[in-house]
This record gives C-alpha cells, sequence and structure tokens, in this order.
C-alpha cells in the first residue's frame, strides 16, 4: 500500500482546516456560543423548560434547514434542502410572544441531482443569481403553555412578501448536552402557491403549482451579558 505524499498530505490538513474554520464561521461573533468539542456525548439532553421571557436565540445552521417538495407529471415528487444563512428568535418579557427573523441561502440548495440544482438556481424558478437569500419573519408569534403552535409571518422570495402561516408539527425546549445551553425548536410545514412569487416555470406542462415546505429548525439561547 502506497503511502500519500507530503504533498497530499498537505493539501488534507489545509482541508481540514477550512472545514473547522467553515464551521466556526458559521455561528454569528454576536451569538457568544461556544465552539462543539467534538462529536454529540453520549448522554441523555436535560429537560429544558419553556423558552426564556426576554430570552435571545441564534439559530442553529446545523439543525435548520427548509426543505421542499412539489410532485411533477402526476408520479414522483421532486425535493431538495435549503441551509440557513443566519437568525435570531426574541422572546417577550412575559414570555408570551416571541419575533423571528430567518435568512435562507437559496444557493445551497440540494437535491441530490447537480443538474437539477443548477435548474433551480436559474432564472426559470429561484434566480439565484440576482437573489441569493429568502426571508422569514414573524413579529407575534405566540407561545401557549410553553409551547410554540403556529408561526404567522411573511416569506420574502424573488423580492416579493406573501404572508406565509407554518404549523408546528412538533415543538420542545432542552438543555443541549453539547454546549449546555437551552434549545429551542421542532418541525414546521406548511404549503405554498409558487405561482404567488411568480415561479410559474412549468405549470403548463404538468409540474405542480403547490410546495409542500417543511422546516426544522434550532435555536439556542444566548446568555444575558454580564454587567460589569
Amino acid at each position: 500500500m502506497r503511502r500519500p505524499s507530503a504533498t497530499r498530505l498537505l493539501n488534507r490538513r489545509r482541508g481540514v482546516a477550512a472545514l473547522l474554520l467553515c464551521c466556526c464561521a458559521a455561528w454569528p461573533a454576536h451569538a457568544q456560543l461556544p465552539p462543539a468539542a467534538g462529536p454529540a456525548p453520549e448522554m441523555a439532553a436535560r429537560p429544558g423548560g419553556p423558552p426564556q421571557p426576554g430570552g435571545r436565540y441564534v439559530v442553529d445552521p446545523t439543525h435548520t434547514f427548509v426543505l421542499y417538495e412539489m410532485g411533477h407529471y402526476g408520479t414522483s415528487t421532486n425535493r431538495g434542502r435549503f441551509g440557513t444563512r443566519d437568525g435570531q428568535v426574541q422572546i417577550d418579557a412575559a414570555g408570551a410572544l416571541a419575533r423571528v427573523d430567518v435568512t435562507i441561502d437559496m444557493a445551497s440548495i440540494n437535491t441530490g441531482v447537480d443538474l437539477l440544482n443548477r435548474h433551480v438556481q436559474s432564472s426559470d424558478f429561484l434566480n439565484v443569481a440576482d437573489h441569493p437569500t429568502a426571508r422569514y419573519t414573524a413579529d407575534a408569534v405566540r407561545i401557549e403553555d410553553g409551547q410554540v403552535r403556529a408561526l404567522q409571518g411573511h416569506l420574502t422570495l424573488l423580492g416579493q412578501a406573501h404572508p406565509v402561516t407554518l404549523r408546528a408539527v412538533r415543538f420542545n425546549c432542552y438543555v443541549s448536552p453539547l454546549h449546555g445551553r437551552q434549545v429551542c425548536g421542532g418541525d414546521f410545514e406548511t404549503e405554498i402557491l409558487r405561482s404567488q412569487w411568480g415561479i410559474t416555470w412549468g405549470l403548463q406542462f404538468g409540474f405542480e403549482d403547490r410546495v409542500r415546505l417543511l422546516v426544522q429548525i434550532e435555536a439556542v439561547l444566548v446568555p444575558a451579558p454580564t454587567p460589569r
């Protein structure tokens, strides 16, 4: 068995270093979250209670994705996944309402097929060159009995904002064994008509207008700054 050359070893080390830098860069600097020390520890998470009144949470991009499902020709379903750029959740002082603001990285589309990725990114669909991000905002999310039942907000896509309500399929808060912070999140879903945002390619020959969105999101509590 041939041993890798010094050049290959150096390139591998550079690749690992670049990956670590990307992972660290994914967390907003202002979030003050400790870096993960390694794989998830083999220990149970502790119950986290309800979202903290007055708490600010930053979205964890490693646990937050938007998936879409769109039927075509009455047969199978096209599916893809988008990553998030950044986002935060702010809980009001009474713990009854929350504000949500999440930016979605449209260039991160992954359908599992490179040709389809490029088509979805093109002007036929998402026109990523001119609109590299989408944004979902909700200003009055109700928290009932420590649970978020739905998010009523607006999805900005291709420069247009339209109302979108996300229904909670599950929701929970826990204390993460990875970094010792409260984490809240769950699974949400909705259906939209893509033609509302001007995405009409294929409607005349078998590509459905109705798109199902599945959203998984986790947000990590940021500790309040210590008074000096």
